[in-house]
């Protein structure tokens, strides 16, 4: 049969044997009328004031934003808040790109996220976390990290923080206060809540709020400064906005996590051999540094020592910004890498995407096939796949006779879980564990 797998801006078509175990998360479809569901979530909202009564004239107001590895749909959600709030003249507005420790994003880039209009009248900052100054030292949090976030934020009398709610593979679900913390945070902070220790933390995990480390200090930390309003959405594999939650940032993005979780997460009975997985398409798939998740979304229902296939474009490369490509040059294999991370002390921008690699391939080999030549991909760490569907038949006559194949054709917007012999579980809910 044929798989279409997402990929890059398109998708591309791959024949798999018949007996493959495709598994999808739930295709919702897109509001008939995305701006009034939007309205009606900001003028009800959940455990706040209606957002229109938050600013008066006179105020300022910072709008955190994702940046442009994530598909959160900016370009509509950022023009609604500001006609929402159209008493407030637009000098008066600060949209903060919450890069987190990410590259800066080009102007026309920031044109594709927000619209040219938006971006010709109001002023727009790529947050810079390696920054000497623009960031203030609010306190520690009890897991030991330094919280230090960006003024433009702490400046604003009001604060709203936007994004989109997914499954991540190691704070438990994207949106809510990650908008802030990492998004708006100084790279101190963000080097220890990614340290070790918490990355290794097996409740640092999918899917997962309650308990989970990562989480914990993002909640801590986010406190300190914490968004007067929240606009989050879930959507579809096509970018249409599937639902819309506004008002308290936990209190709504924890209604936000259980809407999604129930859509995302997909059980299976046993694991596989061999896992085939996409990672979402652009912009998720834009370098090997995400494409991390689409082989941690597979490791999870693959049989130890199985074989985990990505399809990932990865038109920006490893990328070259960051210490990931670094990383990865470190040692001669992922396994020595992992020893490497996980000794006392040690302290590397983009170490956790490495590490969470390397546990990744502690589990599974890693094949990629994607638009890099053969020894980019090799000095990922990573086996260079030039034919899917010849790799696949390969693998698959490896494990021999019987062996189980599974398709993840969105990657990372689906979550499968091994629960034996339940053919219809409800998923975990994320604040019950």
């Amino acid at each position: 049969m044929n798989v279409s797998l997402a990929y890059g801006r398109g998708r591309i078509d791959v024949a798999v044997p018949d007996d493959a175990v495709v598994i999808c998360p739930r295709e919702l479809p897109g509001l008939a009328d995305e701006r009034a569901a939007f309205l009606d979530a900001v003028r009800r909202p959940i455990g706040a004031a209606p957002l229109r009564s938050l600013a008066t004239a006179e105020s300022t107001v910072a709008i955190a934003i994702s940046d442009i590895t994530r598909p959160t749909p900016s370009e509509r959600l950022v023009p609604w808040i500001l006609a929402e709030l159209a008493h407030v003249p637009r000098g008066n507005f600060v949209i903060l790109n919450g890069t987190g420790s990410h590259r800066p994003n080009t102007r026309a880039e920031l044109v594709t996220m927000l619209g040219a209009e938006v971006v010709d009248t109001v002023r727009v900052v790529n947050h810079d976390a390696f920054a000497e100054t623009g960031l203030t030292h609010l306190g520690d949090t009890s897991y030991g990290g330094e919280v230090w976030v960006s003024d433009e934020w702490l400046r604003a009398d009001v604060r709203i923080v936007t994004g989109f709610v997914e499954p991540h593979f190691f704070a438990g679900f994207s949106g809510g206060p990650k908008g802030v913390v990492p998004a708006l945070a100084g790279i101190r902070t963000i080097k220890h809540l990614h340290n070790a220790q918490m990355i290794g933390d097996p409740r640092s995990t999918w899917a997962r709020l309650e308990g989970n480390p990562v989480q914990g200090e993002i909640r801590e930390a986010v406190a300190m400064a914490p968004p007067h309003f929240l606009v989050n959405v879930a959507i579809n594999s096509r970018r249409g906005i599937t639902a819309v939650w506004a008002g308290h940032y936990l209190r709504a993005h924890e209604e936000a996590c259980r809407f999604v979780a129930t859509h995302a997460m997909r059980a299976v009975d046993r694991a596989f051999d061999v896992v085939l997985s996409s990672n979402s398409g652009y912009p998720l798939d834009q370098n090997v540094y995400q494409s991390v998740k689409g082989m941690s979304a597979a490791a999870r229902i693959v049989k130890p020592g199985g074989a985990i296939v990505v399809a990932a474009e990865c038109s920006d490369g490893l990328p070259e910004h960051g210490n990931y490509k670094q990383l990865l040059r470190m040692r001669a294999t992922s396994e020595e890498l992992l020893r490497a991370i996980e000794e006392p002390g040690f302290e590397m921008h983009d170490q956790w995407q490495a590490q969470s690699q390397a546990l990744v391939q502690r589990k599974a080999e890693v094949h990629l096939f994607s638009s890099l030549p053969p020894d980019t991909v090799r000095a990922a760490m990573l086996t260079p796949c030039a034919d899917l569907e010849a790799t696949l038949a390969s693998l698959l006559r490896r494990y021999g006779p019987g062996a189980r194949m599974a398709v993840l054709p969105e990657g990372p917007q689906t979550v499968p879980y091994v629960e034996a012999g339940a053919e219809s579980p409800s998923p975990p809910d994320p604040l019950s564990r």
